[in-house]
């Protein structure tokens, strides 16, 4: 086995120049990584289906086509996890639910065939909350994956991607899936220590993947660092594959580290009162990191939002669960259905808001949304911590309460948000910052994760050695 192979942490963008030059085969990788998912996913959880014989068979289809130098972009070959409820025609999708576990996929989603379509291999379903309602990512029924930056006490993954943060954080994936529609994507990458984006409503397809609430659903790409982001990112977007690797070639666009992009930016940062919701840790990791924004070039100017983060939170929330339990009803109505007592909690809260008074809430998201939009107007970006503490012990949270207090608000003003790794807290748990830019500036908030990456330089993984 080539030292890539046996490399975990291997990124993507690593591992697609080495298939490049033949230096190591998908069928390497791949059983490498079965392998280490086998060692370690009995303790971790983050898998609700591995998919060995259907992913070695891909692999070795992929080791040919490379032989016959027929490869296929930057994405052929390399192993992928699907948030569990991306639809997989053949296969069981079971949303998180005990009740649909047998529950066979007649369908495969936009954005599930690009990535097969781009040579990428499936190597299994991860776990999430139960119908993906849910921040700290704890399923009662389907099992919480384990948070790998501390194997002796359960700490909570994030949600409701729980599987894919904690799959891709362990390296037992070399990226994954997730959705967000309140901060499902940003928060377990930042309980995990990854990147993560959510990415504004229009800009990724959301067929084939289970709705939640059909408002505010968006898909995403949870990597272990932005050149890997921006290459999951452009082939879930549908971009040809050659394009991406020309660019990922040579350095243009998403791969182009561009450290000036800073100068002459000016960045929104939290007013005293957000700054109150945050543990030291954060405010520690949050400083230093727009600190050194500054450092780069960039001006900061305390930006007070026009509607409080707190009532967007909530005004999300009750869009997510109006539309989620008329999505989800037959499970949560049922008295003799086995669900996630958790949740049903929250989605019984949708049984209770009527189609009058979620109008109303649609049409006061639309208002908002423009005034949040004029108060932004001279700001190129806003800087937050994505979570308010690191990963908490699992015994220690409170369900009735969402870690999404900065995640949220952006999925009901529709806005593109990037969870980037920042430093780690004095318990040696991750810390998150969040950059924030209108709808359809992905491309930009990813090149300037990638050049503020660079600039923080930490190259750091879980300790997973018993």
């Amino acid at each position: 086995m080539s030292d890539l192979a046996g490399n975990p942490y291997a990124s993507i963008v690593e591992l697609s120049k080495a298939y490049r030059n033949k230096s190591v085969s998908p069928s390497e990788v791949t059983k490498a990584q079965l392998a280490r998912i086998d060692d370690l996913d009995t303790k971790l959880g983050s898998y609700q289906t591995i998919y060995s014989d259907e992913a070695l068979a891909v692999a070795k289809v992929a080791d040919e086509a490379f032989t016959k130098d027929s490869r296929l972009g930057p994405f052929h070959g390399i192993p992928f996890a699907l948030k569990d409820i991306y639809e997989l025609k053949g296969q069981i999708t079971t949303c998180g639910s005990y009740e649909m576990r047998q529950r066979i996929s007649t369908e495969t989603g936009t954005v599930v065939r690009r990535l097969l379509e781009a040579g990428g291999i499936a190597i299994g379903k991860t776990k999430t909350v139960e119908c993906a309602l849910g921040g700290w990512g704890t399923n009662e029924h389907m099992g919480t994956p384990w948070n790998p930056w501390d194997l002796k006490y359960p700490r909570v993954p994030g949600g409701s991607s729980s599987g894919s943060g904690v799959a891709v954080a362990s390296g037992l994936s070399s990226c994954a899936t997730g959705s967000d529609t309140g901060g499902s994507v940003r928060l377990p990458a930042a309980y995990c220590g990854l990147t993560g984006l959510k990415v504004s409503k229009a800009c990724l397809p959301t067929d084939g993947i289970m709705p939640l609430s059909q408002t505010l659903d968006t898909p995403g790409p949870i990597t272990r660092n932005m050149a890997d982001l921006a290459l999951m990112f452009s082939v879930m977007k549908g971009i040809d594959g050659r394009k991406i690797e020309i660019d990922m070639m040579n350095g243009h666009g998403l791969f182009n580290i561009q450290m000036n992009i800073f100068k002459g930016l000016k960045f929104g940062i939290i007013d005293q009162k957000e700054r109150s919701r945050c543990t030291d840790d954060i405010l520690k990791s949050y400083d230093a990191t727009v600190n050194l924004l500054v450092e780069l070039g960039a001006e900061l100017e305390v930006f007070t939002s026009p509607i409080a983060y707190d009532d967007m939170a909530q005004f999300n929330g009750a869009i997510t669960m109006y539309e989620g339990y008329r999505n989800h009803r037959h499970l949560y109505d049922d008295p003799n259905k086995s669900v996630d007592q958790n949740v049903k909690k929250r989605m019984l809260v949708g049984r209770n808001i009527t189609p009058e008074k979620h109008a109303d809430h649609l049409s006061k998201r639309q208002d908002h949304q423009l005034i949040f939009k004029n108060e932004m107007a001279d700001f190129d970006a806003l800087v937050t911590p994505t979570i308010i503490d690191p990963a908490p012990k699992l015994d220690e949270i409170d369900e009735d309460f969402t870690p999404g207090y900065f995640t949220r608000p952006f999925n009901y003003i529709d806005m593109s948000a990037l969870a980037l790794p920042t430093a780690y807290s004095s318990n040696d748990l991750p810390t998150s910052l969040q950059i924030i830019v209108p709808a359809g500036q992905e491309d930009y908030v990813i090149q300037m994760g990638t050049a503020l990456e660079s600039a923080l330089a930490l190259n750091k993984q879980p300790n997973l050695t018993p």
